[in-house]
């Protein structure tokens, strides 16, 4: 047997293990919407902050990372990004707190990263049989909780 048919042989045989398969079609998909996402020069955690932000107008870095399970020490650099690329900016809320904000530009942003996920949830979907569309969703949605 050669080495790479060794490999798929393996991998097949973990294909039949629901969290193996799980974390390989997560991947897959990940990486199809990070390579949609660099077209607009970000990434996916770029996107959600926006989307995040997007939704509300008071949201400090710290209630940005526990909404998007985001760590504390990885908010900074991730902010500082969007902020160099003129999509957010921070406002006082009081004399301890900023609020993160879209700009202009991320507002624009925001409008092209929410067209790409509208695109790819509808691929992602329509690789799914018809049949089983409904319950996909709540499938997941039984995992997170």
């Amino acid at each position: 047997m050669e080495p790479s048919e060794a490999i798929l042989s393996l991998d097949s045989g973990l294909t039949g293990l629901p969290g193996y398969a799980l974390r390989r079609a997560a991947n897959t998909m990940m990486a199809e919407l990070a390579r949609r996402l660099a077209a607009l020069d970000l990434r996916i955690s770029d996107s959600a902050v926006l989307q995040v932000v997007g939704e509300r107008q008071d949201m400090t870095s710290s209630d940005i990372g526990k909404v998007l399970d985001i760590q504390r020490a990885n908010m900074p650099a991730l902010l500082d990004r969007l902020e160099a690329a003129g999509l957010v900016r921070r406002e006082p809320i009081d004399r301890k707190s900023q609020a993160i904000v879209l700009t202009r530009r991320g507002i624009e942003m925001l409008a092209e990263v929410r067209r790409v996920l509208m695109a790819f949830e509808e691929d992602l979907m329509a690789r799914i049989p018809a049949r089983h569309r409904p319950h996909f969703l709540p499938a997941l949605r039984a995992l997170m909780d």
